[in-house]
């Protein structure tokens, strides 16, 4: 008997995108002239009616299986259609063409406070999404100690949902799906909207559920250092179609090295659609050695310039420019951002501006890293995120003895003769 628990043959999903221009704001005045304008057109009967749109699949003929208690990692950038593969699996969505046969109840958690009525409480919420996932309220109920304590959430448990933060939305919507006792359990880059510590506790949990009873994990996020170290199986996922599909230290290693710039620089052409928002696009990113030549291979020793550059296209707050560097592992070696004084209230004017981290020589060990960049205005808005964009490669020229670690700063020394 076959103890496959997903099977997805030829998967497609197609959306329609209408291309109206939008305004950003419009009076009544704006409207009634609008209208009175097109009334000649259509008294002619030449009013154009057709529509303008174009197809978007956001997945094409994507097939896999899943086999039960394996865990399995969904990667890929923005628009790889990863969000599109968890919604058809979760029925939310229908596929466009395609089949998909899922054997068991599936528990999703796919966005902040997914399946939650924001009217009832906590506790009320909880035994809705238990009889959602087809359970009896007596097996919700020997359940919901173990639920209450895993999201920490017990003062505002009597307190209607739309009144919790969002970290509080996510602990108790992964409490509740990771608890309750269904086969397969899907979970979204949503986790990222948690805390560290409660991150590291849903990475065991989701391990545990796999491991020790069994059941099967699909897990979706950028983050490549909880990937690897929750999944063994990984699909990486590009423009709607399944790149490659393996074990994670197959794939991973090629989706960090292919899916990023080795040339030291990145650049957005005028004209194509950079990285951003309607105020706010990324122009640039690169490496420039303390020469000031632009190149990815730098000398361990040497100091060098992370340098990004970018657009205010509408006048801003002061943005932020933030930078995160990984190993190909996907683990954080560092983040740094810019320093904003924020007692200055002025907004950030329309125009091009450059903004360069410099990080000192000797820092880090002979490696190969990844650069995230991130734009944003502080505790109010993103504006881009750019992930894995440039790799580098740092390298011992002189081959002087190589330490161990990730980092391998020059440290002070000093040795005297002992008086005793």
């Amino acid at each position: 008997m076959s103890n496959t628990v997903i099977q997805v043959e030829n998967l497609s999903k197609k959306y329609m995108i209408f291309n109206e221009k939008q305004e950003s704001y419009k009076t009544l005045r704006d409207v009634i002239a609008n209208r009175v304008k097109f009334i000649p057109t259509k008294l002619r009967g030449k009013e154009n009616s057709q529509p303008s749109y174009e197809e978007f699949w956001a997945l094409q003929d994507v097939s896999f299986e899943v086999k039960q208690g394996e865990r399995v990692g969904i990667i890929g950038r923005n628009g790889a259609g990863k969000s599109t593969l968890l919604k058809i699996l979760s029925r939310i969505t229908e596929p466009t063409r395609g089949r998909v046969n899922v054997k068991g109840r599936v528990a999703s958690l796919l966005e902040v406070g997914t399946g939650f009525h924001g009217e009832l409480t906590g506790r009320e919420n909880i035994f809705l999404n238990g009889a959602i996932l087809g359970m009896s309220k007596g097996e919700i109920k020997k359940k919901f100690d173990e639920i209450v304590a895993f999201a920490e959430v017990e003062k505002f448990l009597d307190t209607p949902v739309k009144r919790y933060s969002s970290g509080m939305s996510v602990r108790l919507g992964f409490a509740v799906a990771a608890h309750l006792e269904q086969e397969i359990l899907i979970v979204d880059e949503v986790l990222a909207v948690g805390d560290a510590a409660f991150q590291k506790k849903c990475l065991g949990k989701m391990n545990d559920v796999a491991e020790n009873e069994g059941r099967t994990v699909f897990f979706v996020s950028h983050n490549m250092a909880a990937i690897n170290k929750l999944c063994y199986n990984v699909i990486w996922l590009e423009r709607g179609n399944v790149k490659m599909a393996g074990t994670r230290k197959d794939v991973i290693s090629l989706y960090l090295t292919n899916d990023t710039q080795s040339s030291g620089e990145c650049i957005w052409e005028q004209g194509i659609a950079n990285p951003g928002v309607r105020e706010f696009k990324f122009k640039a990113v690169r490496i420039r050695n303390n020469w000031g030549h632009i190149t990815n291979i730098i000398d361990s020793r040497e100091s060098f310039k992370i340098e990004i550059e970018y657009k205010i296209v509408e006048p801003l707050p002061s943005c932020q420019i933030h930078i995160i560097v990984t190993t190909k592992e996907g683990i954080t070696v560092f983040s740094s951002h810019e320093n904003l004084d924020h007692n200055d209230d002025k907004k950030k004017e329309v125009g091009s501006f450059v903004a360069q981290c410099k990080i000192p020589g000797g820092l880090l060990n002979e490696n190969s890293f990844f650069i995230t960049v991130y734009a944003g205005i502080p505790r109010i808005k993103s504006l881009a995120n750019i992930e894995n964009i440039i790799v580098f490669n740092i390298k011992n020229i002189d081959n002087q003895q190589k330490s161990s670690g990730i980092i391998s700063p020059y440290l002070e020394w000093t040795t005297s003769q002992s008086v005793r």
